[in-house]
């Protein structure tokens, strides 16, 4: 189910199905965390070369989580909007108690 997806209400039972692992999990939920927390002090410190850590801290945790405890390629590879969409909705979830942090 890797192929093509009509939409991202489509897309995004696959990208569950791709950090089925908990560590992964976590360490997108941390990366998150981290970008977040980031963009706020930027905007609050206007230390504008910070905005250069906030792909770093997300795709980082992200894909260290993928190739060390999911053992799979992130899907940013083949679907990178979708890939996006669906970090935050995870992490929304993941706050929600709907996904086991």
């Amino acid at each position: 189910m890797s192929g093509r997806f009509a939409n991202f209400r489509e897309f995004y039972p696959f990208y569950l199905g791709e950090h089925s692992n908990r560590t992964c999990r976590r360490l997108h939920f941390i990366g998150s965390c981290l970008v977040l927390l980031t963009l706020i002090f930027v905007l609050i410190t206007h230390w504008w070369w910070g905005i250069i850590l906030i792909p770093l801290f997300g795709y980082g945790f992200a894909w260290i989580g993928h190739f060390f405890f999911e053992h799979n390629r992130p899907a940013t590879f083949t679907h990178p909007f979708y890939s996006f969409m669906g970090d935050w909705v995870m992490f929304r979830d993941i706050l929600l108690g709907r996904i086991r942090f």
